[in-house]
């Protein structure tokens, strides 16, 4: 029997409770789930990919067929070398899809074998956003509605 191996890929700088969410439903439907989580050069990120790594881990260590790893390549190459068949994607708003859509249309010209498939968060963290809560936690804000205990303590640490 085929098992289900979803990746779930983003920067996750830092992981949210719409992550967090989206994940634990996740877990109840696939096999295994690996948080892919990008280096991202073109991005300047708040934390480290070792930081984001251990940070995800930490906060989804109950999740027994859920793991965090690292990823410097193209999606679908790492997807295939963890014989990965889903890459999952997170909606968070209509103005999320139009980008998601194409992203999704991209991967299947370039590998018919992977589907995308879409989830959306609780509504209660629909407006969840991680570079809201790194511009939050800059300035002083409290990002504990935003983001799990540990989390919001790194975040105090980095700025």
């Amino acid at each position: 029997m085929m098992k289900n191996i979803a990746v779930y890929a983003g920067t996750f700088d830092p992981i949210t409770y719409g992550h967090v969410d989206l994940l634990e439903r996740a877990s109840r439907i696939f096999d295994r789930v690996i948080v892919a989580v990008a280096v991202n050069k073109n991005k300047k990120p708040l934390f480290s990919v070792e930081e984001r790594v251990t940070l995800a881990s930490k906060v989804l260590a109950n999740l027994k067929n859920v793991e965090a790893q690292s990823f410097d390549c193209l999606l679908l190459d790492f997807a295939k070398q963890h014989n990965a068949n889903i890459i999952l994607r997170g909606l968070r708003a209509v103005a999320d899809f139009d980008y998601e859509f194409q992203l999704a249309s991209m991967n299947r010209y370039m590998n018919q074998n992977i589907e995308t498939m879409f989830m959306m968060p609780a509504e209660k963290y629909m407006y969840i956003a991680s570079s809201l809560v790194r511009e939050i936690a800059a300035l002083g804000g409290d990002v504990s509605g935003f983001v799990p205990p540990v989390v919001a303590e790194a975040l105090r640490g980095k700025v």
